[in-house]
């Protein structure tokens, strides 16, 4: 049975996995310097998750549990809070992985709870759970009394594309985000 519950920081580097599983490899490396490789990427990615002011924080998770095991996550927070949130990101990526981010676009906005990253266990895919993250997620964003959740998908990716039209996502529009064109979707709470 899968539950959906807060995350907790000593979850962090399982969440840090799922985390680089949503990005893809290609864009982790992306935001690498030269010389830096996924290792490096997933290390400064286990020490954001344990922090509490960074915008992957365990504090923005939740977790979809099948027993004591994270099979799933959904991380998500205010997009009017986006660069408080992200200044540790860009002082990490310096120290952890060699590279500058001062001039990162923005992927959301203020009034929007930005759903930053869906990913569930390859051997846990089509089992409801990202539906049910969704769920909780969209619960999260009207207790935060922000009035839709707001996501960036790949436009090479029609299969998550279709998993949250059908969970209510609309089109708003093309933005480019780490070094991909993607599209804006939002979903009213």
């Amino acid at each position: 049975m899968i539950t959906i519950r807060k995350a907790k920081r000593e979850q962090a580097a399982d969440i840090a996995r799922l985390i680089m599983m949503a990005m893809t490899d290609e864009c982790c490396l992306y935001f690498c310097g030269e010389g830096y490789g996924l290792d490096d990427f997933q290390r400064m990615m286990t020490c954001l998750v344990e922090r509490e002011d960074s915008q992957y924080s365990y504090k923005n998770t939740l977790v979809a549990m099948e027993g004591e095991r994270v099979v799933g996550i959904s991380v998500s927070y205010d997009g009017g809070r986006l660069h408080e949130l992200r200044q540790v990101f860009i002082n990490y990526a310096k120290q952890y992985i060699g590279k500058d981010h001062t001039g990162m676009d923005d992927e959301t906005q203020a009034g929007e709870l930005y759903l930053d990253s869906l990913a569930v266990l390859p051997s846990h895919r089509r089992q409801g759970i990202a539906m049910q993250l969704l769920k909780a997620t969209r619960e999260r964003a009207a207790n935060m009394a922000l009035c839709c959740v707001g996501l960036l998908v790949d436009k090479s990716n029609p299969t998550g594309e279709a998993l949250y039209a059908s969970a209510g996502f609309r089109y708003v529009n093309d933005e480019m985000w780490g070094g991909h064109p993607m599209k804006h979707l939002v979903c009213q709470t």
